[in-house]
């Protein structure tokens, strides 16, 4: 049976109801169990203090956490101090989730001042918990607006997007990650329970990151291999933090940050040839290698192939790293999870792609890459919906600081 991709899409589009996805989504101590996603050992636990925040990178991007959840609040503190002491409370927080380490007792006639759903002890897990704000927190609520970061605005709606307000934007956004689910959720249950008199959860979604089957780099729910391709080492971080002079001076150190959440119609994908699959990424599916070549991280030669007729023109990979001197500077780190809803009204699977990256200028490289990749064959299968555009905030640097201190001063 010969199924329209247009139509299959409004159907899916019409059960959506709160799900929506973006076209980037292509582009204390650890338990005893505790490992990465391609099985090497876990770190315990990351550091809190430093210069920049945990959770943006690590030593090797293909051994970020296995878990992770992305969390946008609205601040609802009733003034500048109050949004301080948010901060400073989040802060503290996080600096003893992330260490891990034994509640207090507080006695029988009082709330325990914990869960347990990690038991009395909390483990570090690798948890790290990374904080960046939105533009909507530079309104005039706090007197905030002359410190804005200079590049940070919502994030626009681009052609082939399908918005759904329920799931954008937001003053306030966690990115936890941890090596277990239930690190996760305790580490969410414990920050809202003291932060609940400031801040509001606005939307959440939670993923997983695939382990490397059978090696190599994780595989996305279309099933091709995801991040092949991005900056590791100095590089990451020079495309990473931003040290523009022209930023205001508390937002050195920091990153911007671009969170789309992306449905994945995988039944529909199902259904296509693995030619025209592999046709549309650029690349193999079993090895992840790209078409002109036989191992996954070999480079693609554009150059010898100018008509695209081994790796088509549009192609995803091609779009998105064109690999010219001209397109070097406009790279992005990603770190991106799986994500699955359930179903839909409709019955169709909800699963998809937590697009998530990291740079210095959200339009000279997200926004130009993203311009690259409007009306790319793969827009049939996927469907942008939420998320937004935020600024990590720069590190926690030692323990008499907190998230925001310069900004809020």
């Amino acid at each position: 049976m010969n199924v329209s991709r247009r139509n299959f899409l409004k159907g899916a589009a019409a059960g959506t109801a709160g799900t929506a996805l973006t076209a980037g989504v292509l582009a204390g101590g650890a338990r005893a169990d505790g490992g990465t996603a391609h099985g090497t050992p876990a770190a315990a636990s990351y550091p809190f203090h430093g210069t920049h925040q945990a959770g943006v990178l690590t030593p090797d991007p293909a051994d970020k956490q296995a878990f992770a959840c992305f969390a946008a609040f609205d601040a609802t503190a009733d003034s500048r101090a109050a949004l301080a002491g948010l901060m400073r409370a989040l802060t503290s927080r996080a600096r003893f989730l992330t260490s891990g380490g034994t509640p207090p007792d507080l006695g029988p006639g009082r709330p325990p001042p914990d869960s347990d759903v990690l038991g009395p002890a909390v483990p570090a897990d690798g948890l790290t918990v990374t904080v960046s704000v939105g533009s909507s927190l530079f309104d005039g609520r706090y007197g905030l607006g002359d410190r804005k970061p200079r590049k940070l605005t919502p994030m626009r709606a681009f052609p082939n997007d399908s918005p759904d307000p329920a799931w954008l934007h937001g003053d306030l956004l966690l990115q936890l990650s941890a090596h277990h689910p239930d690190t996760i959720h305790h580490a969410i249950r414990d920050i809202t329970r003291h932060t609940r008199a400031a801040m509001q959860l606005r939307w959440k979604m939670a993923g997983y990151n695939s382990p490397p089957r059978p090696s190599g780099t994780s595989r996305n729910l279309l099933g091709f291999k995801d991040g092949t391709a991005n900056p590791t080492g100095g590089l990451a971080g020079s495309l990473v933090w931003v040290d523009d002079p022209a930023e205001p001076s508390w937002a050195q150190g920091g990153s911007y940050q671009v969170v789309r959440l992306i449905r994945m119609l995988v039944e529909f994908w199902d259904r296509v040839s693995i030619n025209e699959q592999e046709g549309m990424f650029g690349r193999r599916r079993d090895s992840g290698a790209p078409l002109d070549g036989s191992s996954e991280f070999d480079t693609p030669d554009y150059a010898a192939d100018p008509e695209g007729n081994v790796i088509a023109l549009d192609a995803h990979i091609r779009l998105a790293n064109p690999r010219t001197p001209a397109t070097a500077r406009q790279r992005i780190v990603r770190r991106s999870y799986n994500y699955d809803l359930g179903v839909d009204v409709n019955g169709n699977l909800q699963a998809g792609h937590i697009f998530a990256a990291y740079q210095q200028d959200l339009q000279r490289q997200f926004e130009t890459i993203q311009k690259r990749l409007i009306d790319e064959p793969l827009v049939d299968y996927v469907q942008p919906f939420g998320g937004g555009y935020f600024y990590t905030l720069p590190g926690v640097r030692d323990s008499g600081d907190w998230y925001g201190r310069a900004l809020l001063a």
